[in-house]
């Protein structure tokens, strides 16, 4: 029971109540239960005002109020004393139910204080956040060195990493749907663009004449700009120069409304006016000319949305007519007219919908099934390497007309999406290809100037990564619209594929494969991402080893690439779709950690004495964790609460034990150039290890490498790119 609920059960008890011992005991609970709660919520409050000096006063003030009314709740309901005649002095909530309202009430007002103050401390905290990543950017952008770069670069890893936890709680928090996929959209273009901030700086970095090279760069600091204020935007509930946010009205909300009021005849014939009936029509049939001017849209479409639009007008005349002879006469039979009329109405309005509807979707489904082989930016990636200009240039023609398709798609989508939140992802999702689409252009062109710079190429597969991604997006934005429009639509917002039965444990028959809903998802965001650069700086250690072909090193990839799978997993993305797929990759994951303990123990044999034993005992420690880790996977979970209970573990349990790779790794790498330096730390390897089986998993794909969004990576990154582009 909530303490609002707790406080009107109080409130609204009888007058003159039985006062058996049941309600007596009751009624005490309830004082009791609400004095614990406000306790504990005033602690909160106060920790943050100690933290906060600037609001400290009005926040202890507040916190004092609340405490001091819930103490009065707990004094008043204390009604065990009743009982004994000694005590009927004792002021309680049956001698004084005024008390108790009045305590109500001041216990509202505070914990309502201490709520605004906290919502401002927080705001505060998101816009200080902000600040300093755009003054870290500001350095960014200035830097002309690769030491300095990854010094700037690694501080600003930090604080995105700040402003990620910040705006994340934030979006949680959010009740506005439209703010929250606004929010989301943000937030998922500042995860994105970091990454092709890192690549697109290096390319200028290691190639500071190229116009094209600083174009690139220039156009990803705009668009994370752009992003840091949409989430102050957001999170202040203001914009720029205090204009109002105007959205295009869609033609799906447009019929909504028109439809409404149609409707509303019924009860009030003089509710609206005929011109505003008109208008409202007129704007919607504007809307339509989005589809029959499209170059896109098919004949048969165009043909059938322009014969409605007219059917449309004639349909409107004849219910103004009717309806204002009903205003007139008000007989029996007018307003049986008016009935009808108003039934042709929303039927012509109902077809009108469905058609613009089709031409949308058929279109892109069309689009995106044409577009899977992703044909020219294979292209432009191998003309690019072969440094031919000349076709590059006919392959950035092709993209350009690529993108004006797609960003078609996506206006007529956003005329049918449906909700305002698939709205806000249509907007995104144009803007997104509006953007990315010149950033690959201008990427290619760089490689196609400087076909041997490594660093030119993974520059220009990171962006084409993120259109291909916006495209695998769109396919299941697609889907929910539809099922928005056939109203299928009963479960919460998923940006996933549909679900399939587990395959991996045959004993499990009986337990039902499920997928985390958004709720769930964005309570485990936080640990997601962690667990997101843990990756990130395991993959750097890893890429420090000169012998590739280690064991230690290819179990290490191989932790790292399943682990990246089970963050992906947090966002609802990746090849892990249920949670049964999460736990047996959980298993394997543990099972590869007891192989990596294995190999350390292998290596310990060759160092000397003083550095056997901290070797020995991290190794330990690995497998220790490791097992706890398949436990846990193993485990039985029944019900929702408890299945999401085991995912938090699953993947809080995987975190510790890449947390603890990422001290073990550099202490392996340190000992092996040691031992290549000659000072004799190691002790040469045994004949059978060349020969030895490796068992490791190496699953580094291009998509893993160019989702990386770490800090320590960044400095082996600009080593990797001197040492081999100085050649």
């Amino acid at each position: 029971m909530s303490q609002s609920s707790q406080i009107t059960t109080l409130i609204n008890h009888k007058d003159k109540p039985k006062r058996s011992d049941k309600t007596l005991q009751a009624i005490q609970r309830v004082g009791q239960a609400v004095n614990l709660a406000v306790g504990r919520f005033v602690t909160v409050g106060e920790a943050i005002a100690n933290e906060n000096h600037e609001l400290k006063e009005e926040m202890s003030v507040a916190c004092i109020e609340a405490r001091r009314a819930g103490e009065t709740i707990a004094q008043l309901t204390d009604v065990a004393s009743l009982d004994h005649p000694e005590s009927d002095s004792h002021i309680t909530i049956f001698t004084d139910k005024t008390g108790v309202v009045k305590a109500a009430r001041l216990l509202l007002s505070s914990v309502t204080k201490v709520l605004v103050l906290a919502d401002r401390i927080v705001i505060k905290q998101i816009i200080t956040s902000r600040n300093k990543v755009l003054a870290t950017m500001e350095q960014l952008e200035k830097v002309s060195s690769f030491q300095e770069f990854v010094q700037i670069f690694s501080q600003f890893g930090n604080e995105m990493v700040e402003f990620a936890h910040l705006t994340g709680d934030r979006q949680n928090d959010l009740k506005d749907e439209k703010k929250k996929a606004r929010m989301a959209a943000s937030r998922a273009v500042l995860e994105k663009c970091t990454m092709m901030l890192l690549t697109a700086s290096k390319t200028c970095l290691r190639h500071p004449d190229c116009e094209s090279a600083r174009i690139n760069k220039d156009g990803v600091f705009h668009r994370m700009r752009l992003a840091l204020e949409q989430v102050i935007e957001i999170v202040t509930d203001s914009r720029p120069s205090g204009e109002n946010e105007m959205a295009p009205i869609s033609i799906y909300s447009g019929i909504k409304e028109f439809k409404n009021k149609v409707e509303g005849l019924r009860e009030n014939l003089y509710f609206l006016s005929k011109e505003n009936l008109s208008t409202m029509l007129e704007v919607i049939l504007e809307h339509t000319e989005d589809f029959t001017d499209s170059a896109y849209t098919s004949h048969e479409h165009r043909e059938h949305i322009l014969e409605l639009s007219k059917q449309a007008k004639m349909e409107l005349e004849q219910l103004v007519s009717v309806w204002m002879q009903a205003q007139n006469q008000k007989a029996k039979d007018l307003m049986e007219d008016l009935e009808v009329a108003i039934l042709k109405m929303c039927q012509c309005m109902n077809e009108l919908k469905r058609e613009v509807h089709n031409a949308a979707t058929s279109l892109a489904a069309d689009l995106l099934k044409y577009h899977t082989d992703h044909m020219v930016l294979k292209a432009l990636k191998i003309t690019g390497v072969e440094g031919n200009l000349e076709a590059v240039a006919e392959y950035t023609c092709k993209l350009s007309e690529q993108k004006e398709q797609l960003v078609e798609m996506c206006r007529l989508l956003r005329h049918v999406s449906g909700t305002e939140p698939l709205e806000i992802t249509c907007i995104h999702a144009e803007d997104t290809f509006q953007v990315t689409g010149p950033q690959i252009i201008s990427a290619a062109e760089t490689l196609a100037l400087h076909p041997s710079s490594k660093i030119a190429k993974e520059n220009l597969e990171v962006f084409c990564e993120a259109w291909e991604s916006q495209l695998s997006d769109m396919s299941l934005l697609l889907r929910e619209i539809n099922d928005v429009f056939e109203g299928r639509r009963g479960e919460k917002r998923v940006y996933l594929s549909l679900p399939r039965p587990g395959k991996h444990n045959a004993n499990l028959k009986a337990i039902k494969p499920v997928k985390l809903d958004t709720e769930e998802q964005a309570k485990i965001a936080k640990l997601g991402l962690e667990l997101h650069l843990l990756t990130s700086d395991l993959d750097s250690e890893t890429e420090k080893w000169e012998d590739q072909e280690n064991e230690i090193v290819q179990h290490g990839q191989g932790m790292s690439s399943m682990a990246y799978s089970m963050y992906l997993f947090t966002r609802g993305e990746g090849l892990l779709k249920t949670t049964q797929d999460l736990f047996h990759q959980a298993e394997i994951f543990a099972t590869e950690g007891t192989k990596l303990a294995s190999a350390l123990h292998a290596l310990s044999d060759q160092v000397r004495d003083d550095d056997k034993p901290l070797l020995l005992l991290e190794a330990e420690k690995l497998i220790s964790m490791c097992k706890q880790l398949q436990a846990t996977a193993k485990a039985s979970a029944q019900g929702k609460s408890a299945t999401f209970t085991k995912v938090d573990a699953c993947i809080l349990k995987t975190r510790n034990v890449m947390t603890l790779l990422c001290q073990l790794l550099p202490l392996c790498c340190k000992l092996q150039r040691k031992n290549k330096a000659g000072n004799g730390c190691l002790k040469p390897a045994p004949p059978w290890k060349d020969d030895r089986i490796r068992t490791g998993t190496n699953a580094r794909t291009p998509e893993r490498r160019a989702e990386t969004f770490g800090i320590r990576s960044l400095e082996n990154h600009v080593t990797n790119m001197t040492f081999l582009e100085s050649k």
